[in-house]
């Protein structure tokens, strides 16, 4: 199954939510599940970005639907890239 790397940021909004109900953070992860989408790691970080999060998805349509639906609630902004493992990688330009 694809990877995908999401960045996200939290609004004021979800700030708030973190704040109150800081295990909300983990309800999300469940919540992906029903999507199809299985968190692997999951980071807070310090910088430009608020989170990070390697997961395995389906398929692209599936990321940009998780994105949508979460990002359409307010408290999160996400940006979403795929992942090619290493060794794929490595093994792809090796075709070349």
């Amino acid at each position: 199954m694809p990877y995908y790397i999401l960045l996200s940021n939290l609004t004021d909004e979800g700030w708030k939510t973190v704040k109150e109900r800081p295990e909300r953070i983990k309800e999300v992860n469940k919540e992906l599940e029903a999507f199809g989408v299985r968190v692997i790691s999951q980071y807070a970080v310090l910088g430009p970005y608020d989170f990070v999060n390697i997961v395995e998805a389906p398929n692209n349509e599936t990321v940009a639907k998780v994105s949508i639906e979460l990002g359409s609630r307010g408290t999160i902004k996400i940006l979403s890239m795929a992942a090619i493992p290493i060794d794929e990688f490595i093994a792809s330009v090796k075709k070349s």
